[in-house]
């Protein structure tokens, strides 16, 4: 008996350069959980049009512009989140860091319920992080997996998302054609065994 139902898949590829792998990787996620017969709607964060500066947050002015209100809508219909982006310095870009000021705002991913306690309201969603980096992924672990770390527990499960599974890529500067290929295909299996994560 096949258990596997279909999902609404959100695919946000935050890597701020076209051409790069992490681009090549979620456009291979998508082919897969495709043609896997689930729904999947892809968010290039490099192509919408919004300032990651945000002075109105925790200010009360939080005014969504048309591409964040988009973005918005997306997440809310989602079942699952895909998030496809490289590790610079430690942590995530700018874009995804901006990104996230701007739309995982107070009312909409969580709300305040007293003074020390906090409601994620981005519950019943499961979520998957595809990071690239160009040391080698046990470095990654051996400093703490800053990046992982913020987005997938000070963010994600912050706001109900759970569970949230990770893979990475490296040494991706250092790869050869065969690595990238492996990559790609071992991507997108996970595309088309999106419903069960």
């Amino acid at each position: 008996m096949n258990t596997r139902t279909n999902r609404q898949i959100l695919l946000i590829d935050a890597h701020p350069s076209e051409g790069s792998l992490g681009q090549a990787l979620a456009s291979e996620y998508a082919a897969g959980a495709s043609a896997a017969g689930h729904a999947v709607e892809r968010l290039n964060l490099r192509d919408l049009a919004f300032d990651p500066n945000f002075p109105g947050y925790g200010r009360g002015d939080r005014t969504p512009v048309p591409d964040i209100e988009r973005a918005q809508a997306l997440l809310r219909n989602s079942e699952h989140t895909v998030w496809v982006f490289p590790v610079w310095w430690g942590t995530y870009p700018a874009l995804l860091k901006g990104f996230l000021d701007r739309s995982f705002t107070p009312g909409f991913a969580f709300r305040g319920v007293s003074k020390y306690k906090v409601e994620g309201l981005l519950g019943g969603r499961s979520a998957r992080l595809l990071v690239t980096m160009d040391s080698p992924v046990w470095y990654d672990w051996l400093r703490g997996q800053p990046a992982v770390r913020a987005m997938r527990d000070h963010t994600l499960r912050f706001c109900g998302i759970a569970p949230v599974r990770v893979v990475r890529f490296g040494v991706v500067k250092y790869s050869a054609e065969s690595d990238r290929s492996r990559w790609l295909e071992q991507v997108r299996r996970l595309g088309e065994r999106a419903a069960l994560i």
